[in-house]
């Protein structure tokens, strides 16, 4: 059986890979993010659902501040 550091290795190791993968795609995710995708993943959440819900977030965030913007022009 793996030792718990062997276990927390292995995901900083899984992290790492996603972090490049992540920028070569231009997520824009971080890895603090990256990591509560996979285990929102691991524990059932769809991942094009959460795909969906993560360009949702940005399309609104991104539309509140251009009528923040707009608002103190």
């Amino acid at each position: 059986m793996p030792s718990t550091d062997s276990k927390r290795e292995k995901a900083r190791e899984v992290v790492d890979i996603l972090e490049e993968i992540s920028m070569l795609l231009n997520t824009q995710l971080d890895r603090t993010q990256l990591s509560l995708c996979v285990s929102l993943i691991e524990n059932g959440v769809n991942p094009e659902a959460l795909a969906t819900a993560i360009k949702e977030l940005r399309r609104e965030t991104q539309d509140l501040q251009h009528q923040d913007a707009a608002v103190s022009e």
